[in-house]
């Protein structure tokens, strides 16, 4: 192999090394870990579930012996839904009709409503105003 022959394959090698080095998988392609509760990603998605949403509230005549507290154990508030077939504890986001205000599952709901979901309101007045809101996008956050 001559000289003139050496300078034809050294910028063939040079592109070879270049172009290998560009497509081969360093460190740095690792996707970085992102905390869950940080404040630029507070939750990630797992989820989406498509739901009929209504509202409650804890007038007598819609809960059982003490209306206060939920199912699981805890008191009525801003943020508590109920849900059939959510455990407890699960954070759930409406963006459709909520924006990124996060739910938790903390009561459930009478049986003949299977896979609804109910959201607390303070009075039974804005239960009912809220109204049926159906085939409404619902994300299962945890």
């Amino acid at each position: 192999m001559g000289i003139e022959s050496l300078r034809k394959l050294i910028p063939v090698i040079f592109f070879f090394i270049i172009f290998s080095y560009a497509l081969s998988p360093s460190g740095a392609e690792i996707e970085p870990v992102v905390e869950q509760n940080s404040f630029v990603n507070p939750l990630p998605i797992k989820k989406f579930m498509i739901m009929t949403i209504t509202g409650y509230s804890s007038s007598p005549d819609e809960t059982d012996d003490d209306p206060w507290i939920t199912a699981y154990n805890t008191f009525a508030r801003d943020g508590v839904v109920a849900s059939n077939i959510l455990p407890f504890g699960t954070k759930i986001k409406i963006p459709e009709l909520f924006g990124d205000k996060i739910f938790v599952v903390e009561d459930k709901m009478n049986p003949k409503y299977g896979e609804n979901l109910d959201i607390w309101f303070p009075t039974k007045w804005q239960a009912l105003n809220f109204g049926i809101h159906y085939n409404v996008l619902v994300e299962i956050l945890e």
